[in-house]
């Protein structure tokens, strides 16, 4: 055989699994090729070939072991069964999937990777995944989304292929994902939107005008700067209704995760809303049970774990008719206003952290800092005013 970089094309050993030989200038390489089930392929060198020197039936292998070998990467060990199979990118992501609903906590963020990825990469054994296939999906990327939306979704598939290989001891290639999905670097950019009182008056009038529902969401989170997927976790029985002090008991988030995360979601922290809030919630919660979520859609059903997935196009007319960027301003830009707004009235920050579920570290960071940049009425009405504006049409009255 001719040295060259295409392999031979080797025995069929099942339906979509063949062993290739690649002739080097010195030892050749037994390469596995297998189908992905949708009509493609994906390739893999699997050992070096017995040509200088003898099998030692793990780095040199003989065409009878290579054929074996072949065979266990490609369909499991043993007998070849299911359950022994290896772990492709899809089964790691359905296993996330499954993991993520056990601890409560939202699937999506194991099918959104599965959007962007290709069906030889679905297909692929998590145990061949490379460093260089994976920079290579991570930076193709790049031209369709955001440096931080592609370090937010690296993470996302980060996470389903570490849970792979905790349940997976063949995977030992964690160094794979660590470096091919690395974070991009300086792609954290703050996009915490702040709007003015006047905006988010505007925003909440149009959204009444566009849909009561979505309104009453988006009124929630404007008044008590919640998450919307906390907003959509609310309960009839947690509207606390009173003449003058009305009140929400808003569930936490359980942000950062860890094993309690179920028992973190299941708590519950007061937050004052407006009497006049509390008058619209009680009309829409009346004859429902005290359990029945607080807050529906306009076709009756709750809203999802991730209201943004069902109102987005709400949302996104919303901010076109006030007269600012859809691309720019989302949901969250009703918390981060109601963030901001308390600060520059000097709410005592470790306050304002506890009403918005979050820790003073993260207001310092995302908002603290950068509060000048927010509070510039403010500062302005204490300006020294000392001279006289030119022009000024006023007359002083005689004694």
């Amino acid at each position: 055989m001719k040295v060259r970089r295409r392999p031979y094309r080797g025995p069929s050993l099942a339906r979509g699994v063949a062993l290739l030989y690649r002739r080097n200038k010195t030892n050749g390489t037994w390469v596995l090729k297998a189908s992905d089930g949708h009509g493609a392929y994906w390739t893999k060198a699997i050992a070096l070939a017995d040509d200088f020197e003898d099998s030692d039936k793990k780095s040199v292998l003989t065409f009878y072991e290579a054929q074996d070998a072949a065979k266990r990467l490609a369909r499991g060990d043993g007998d070849g069964s299911a359950g022994t199979a290896p772990t492709t990118v899809d089964g790691a992501l359905t296993a996330y999937r499954a993991d993520l609903i056990g601890r409560q906590s939202n699937p999506y963020n194991a099918d959104w990777p599965r959007v962007h990825l290709s069906s030889v990469l679905l297909a692929k054994p998590v145990a061949l995944l490379t460093v260089i296939e994976l920079k290579r999906w991570r930076d193709n990327l790049l031209g369709t989304m955001a440096p931080s939306t592609v370090n937010r979704l690296g993470r996302c598939l980060c996470a389903a292929l570490e849970l792979a290989a905790q349940h997976d001891e063949r995977i030992q290639n964690r160094q794979a994902w660590e470096t091919g999905l690395a974070d991009l670097p300086n792609a954290q950019q703050a996009r915490n939107v702040v709007l003015s009182d006047a905006k988010v008056r505007e925003f909440l009038t149009s959204a009444y005008g566009l849909d009561r529902q979505f309104a009453l969401l988006a009124d929630v989170l404007a008044i008590t700067g919640a998450r919307p997927s906390q907003a959509a976790r609310l309960r009839v029985q947690d509207l606390l209704d009173h003449p003058t002090r009305p009140k929400i008991m808003l569930p936490k988030s359980a942000k950062g995760g860890g094993r309690n995360r179920a028992q973190k979601k299941a708590e519950r922290y007061s937050v004052p809303i407006t009497v006049a809030l509390s008058r619209k919630l009680k009309e829409t919660a009346k004859g429902r049970a005290a359990t029945a979520p607080l807050l529906l859609q306009s076709d009756g059903s709750p809203w999802a774990d991730s209201p943004g997935q069902n109102c987005h196009r709400d949302v996104d007319q919303v901010v076109a008719t006030i007269g600012l960027d859809p691309a720019q301003v989302t949901m969250y830009a009703l918390r981060h206003s109601s963030i901001v707004r308390m600060l520059v009235k000097n709410i005592p920050i470790r306050l304002v952290a506890s009403l918005h579920n979050t820790s003073v570290a993260m207001i310092e960071k995302h908002y603290s800092k950068h509060i000048d940049q927010y509070g510039d009425e403010h500062a302005r009405a204490a300006l020294l005013q000392h001279e006289q504006q030119s022009g000024a049409n006023i007359i002083g009255l005689g004694r």
